[in-house]
């Protein structure tokens, strides 16, 4: 997938944390195939706060999705990066499929209504006398 940009904020990014994005939003990227690009950027927090003096959820992993009309964020924290990089790709997963059940529900639901309307431009009359009626001369 080329349309993937990863950056790092405060850490180098190494093959494998890269191959580690790459893996897992090869998911993401079965699930629909019409995304635009994905922008990864994995961060390391290292400022001096609750969190990162216990030593948790310092590693982050945040992703900007673009398809057609629409834009998705996610953000995860966690202790390691590969388990951020994991969890970030199931949420963009669960948002695409959400997002692609409301496509498929819309277009279902114009094709019921392309249909009624069908139906009702070529139904038969429920009563054969609306045929009987005179002809205006």
């Amino acid at each position: 997938m080329n349309r993937i940009s990863i950056s790092g904020h405060h850490i180098a990014i190494s093959d494998s944390m890269k191959d580690a994005v790459m893996d897992k939003l090869k998911k993401v990227e079965r699930h629909f195939d019409q995304i635009q690009s994905i922008k990864v950027i994995l961060s390391l927090d290292n400022h001096h706060s609750e969190a990162s003096h216990t030593g948790h959820d310092n590693h982050k992993a945040e992703a900007i999705m673009r398809v057609a009309g629409q834009e998705m964020f996610v953000s995860v924290s966690s202790d390691d990066m590969y388990r951020a990089i994991s969890e970030m790709a199931d949420k963009l997963d669960r948002q695409i499929r959400k997002h692609r059940t409301k496509i498929e529900r819309k277009d279902r639901m114009g094709k019921r209504d392309r249909l009624k309307a069908y139906r009702d431009e070529t139904r038969e009359p429920a009563d054969w006398s609306e045929w009987d009626m005179p002809l205006a001369m």
